[in-house]
Formats: C-alpha cells, structure tokens, sequence
C-alpha cells in the first residue's frame, strides 16, 4: 500500500489550486449572489485540460480517472470554490458516456467535455420517486426515429448553463418486478416542448436548480445511450463518480474552513496571547483536523477503488466516504465560525455563505439515511429495512 499521489497528481493539485486562488472565495460569492456563472473560472480551468482530466485520450482527455478529478474538485473547493457542474457534467455524464455510448456517441460528445466546453446536466430526480430509481414515471416512447418524452424532473443543477441534458426515463416495465426498465437520453435543454422553472434556495453557488417539464420532446433515436432499458445499470455506474465527487468537494469545503480558523487562531490576539494558544480552541480545531483526515482517507481509497473497476467494493466505499465528508466538512465549517465569534457570520469571513452548499451534500445526492440503509444492509449483512 502507498498513500503517496504520484508526481503527476502532485502537479495536479497544485495547478489546480492555483488558478483557483487566482479567483478565490470572494469571486464565487459575488458570481452567486449576481446571478452570474462562473465562465472564467470555468474556462481557465478547460483551457488547461483540467476539466477532462477522466476523458480517455483517444477523445482529447487526460486519460486518468475519476480520483484525478477527485483532485480537480477539492482543490477548487478548498480555494473556496466548489463548482457543482464538475460533480454532475465530467463526473456523472462524461463517465456514462465513455462507458456505455456507441463509437459514434463517444465521437460525438466527449471530446468537448475534455475541453470544457460541454456542460451536460444530470436529470433523475422526480418528485414522486425520491430515492427510488424504479418509480421513475418519466417515459420516453419510440416512434420512427424519434422518441417522445414526457414528465417531470425535479432539482436539476445547472440546466441554464448546460447546453444538453442526460435524461433518465421509462420505457417498459419488467414484468416480473413490476420496476421500470430505464433508458438515458442525452436531450437539447432548447428543445420544444421542454420547459424549466427555477427552484428558490438558501445555497449560495453560481449553479441553480431547475424543475423540468417533458411534454411531448422529440428526441431523434441517435440520442439514445447505449442499449434500450439498460438504463438502471448506466445510472449506477454513474451514481459512485457522484458520489465520490461529492465528497472531494465537501473534504475541500472542510479545509477551506480549517485553514481560515486555523489562521485566525494563530494571529488574533487576546490578552496578550493567540487564541490558539487555548485549548478550548486548539483542540476543537485538532479534532476537525483529524476528522477531515479521515473523510479524505476514505473518498480516496472510494476512488482508487472505482478507478481499478473494484464493482461492489468502490459503491461501498463511495457511499461511506459522501457520508464522512459531509459531516466532517459541516463540523469544519460550524467550529470556524465558533473560532472567529460572532464576527464568524460576516459576509467579510467568507464562512456562513458555504454552510448551505456543505449542508445540500449530508442530503444530495443520496441522503446519509439512505446511506445508513446501505451500509446495514450490504456491508453487515442486515435485513433490508425500506
């Protein structure tokens, strides 16, 4: 076993950290709070290939996998600048796409997730079928050469800056489970017939959430991923990049927030002392420290292990580590407000505006109940309990 990255990782993750600091917190929370993208970011980070650093090269990527992209995301969450695109465009839909698009769907659509050009959002959620992938009620209906779409998605990230959608529908039900068989469609977000309407929250990020409506979108046979109803098997493949993705982002947000209180604590002054000269302070902080540790351990270890194509292994792995990382990111977070004191929840400290994007990810992309379930039931072997 060796816990070293590579000398290329290292490379990585500095360069990535750089161009990130180039902007920092300060940049993203003005981008959100206009309502604005951020492009530049965005762009600097696909001219440099950095965006499609889990691309095979044979379709202009940078041919490593999902822990380099790993890398990708924390270190821009770390700089205060987790982009949530990056878990559902390269993580999610360039993934699906690799592994199950036909020769000329591969062709056709990776080269410019590679170089960021292509934002692809992820659409799954329904109101009706909360965690349960086999209620989808989406259906997507074959005529001629074309198939039409109809129903409803719910809390899709980032359709307004996305130029196609990966839709996940229903097109049969197995007779013998009574469970929709599922089929993926990559579909224009301008399509007739395709609506979208903005969900309000309380998450500071440049990325927003949309409810999508299918009435009737036509959508040519070509657009089909992959096999008719072998959907299920391409969402799961797609659903551990997600998850580990998720929780890269929520170790970065959790050393963004321990960097700021740790600087605090060594430079603000009381009684002639540093505050982190207490330990009513210091071991909080040294707590954090060796939780995060942990949580990054573990969406590592998800990573290498998806990476090695590990199956069973890489889900369970992935699902603790999302779990991990949230918590351990919401704790960072909540003791370096604590540290700073009330002046923690200033727009100034930069702190309390990350607290709604780490709190979406104890719940997204699958709740931390529905994680508990999966770990009594495949990890300890436990009867199924929903």
């Amino acid at each position: 076993m060796d816990f070293s990255e590579t000398e290329e990782q290292v490379m990585l993750r500095e360069a990535v950290a750089g161009i990130a600091a180039k902007y920092g917190h300060g940049y993203y929370v003005e981008k959100a709070r206009a309502g604005a993208k951020t492009e530049e970011l965005w762009g600097e980070l696909g001219q440099a290939g950095y965006l499609g650093v889990n691309v095979p090269e044979a379709y202009d990527g940078g041919g490593m996998g999902i822990y380099e992209l790993g890398i990708v995301a924390e270190e821009l969450a770390a700089k205060g600048c987790p982009l949530l695109l990056i878990i559902v465009s390269p993580a999610i839909c360039a993934t699906i796409i690799a592994r199950f698009g036909t020769a000329e769907q591969r062709s056709r659509w990776l080269p410019k997730f590679a170089t960021g050009e292509r934002k692809m959002a992820f659409a799954i959620t329904e109101p009706d079928a909360g965690s349960n992938s086999h209620n989808i009620s989406t259906t997507a209906t074959r005529d001629g050469d074309i198939y039409r779409l109809h129903g409803t998605k719910h809390y899709i990230s980032g359709v307004d800056e996305a130029s196609t959608v990966l839709v996940v529908t229903r097109t049969g039900t197995d007779a013998a489970t009574g469970h929709g068989r599922l089929s993926l469609f990559i579909v224009d977000v301008d399509s007739p017939g395709l609506e979208k309407s903005l969900i309000p929250v309380e998450i500071t990020a440049p990325e927003k959430q949309f409810t999508l409506f299918f009435d009737g979108v036509e959508v040519p046979a070509d657009r089909l991923l992959g096999a008719e109803g072998e959907g299920l098997r391409q969402v799961f493949f797609g659903l551990n990049p997600e998850r580990i993705l998720t929780a890269a982002t929520a170790s970065g947000i959790g050393r963004y927030a321990l960097e700021r209180a740790s600087t605090y604590a060594r430079e603000r002054q009381v009684w002639g002392a540093p505050i982190g000269t207490h330990q009513g302070l210091a071991h909080p902080l040294a707590k954090i420290k060796v939780e995060l540790e942990m949580a990054r351990l573990m969406y590592q270890k998800a990573a290498w292990l998806y990476d090695a194509d590990r199956g069973q292994e890489a889900g369970e792995a992935a699902n603790m580590a999302k779990y991990a990382s949230a918590e351990a990111a919401l704790a960072a977070l909540d003791q370096s407000i604590q540290v700073h004191g009330g002046t923690g929840l200033s727009s100034e400290m930069g702190l309390a505006d990350m607290w709604g994007m780490a709190r979406l990810m104890r719940t997204a992309p699958v709740s931390r109940e529905m994680i508990l379930n999966f770990v009594a039931q495949h990890s300890l072997g436990l009867p199924k309990s929903y």
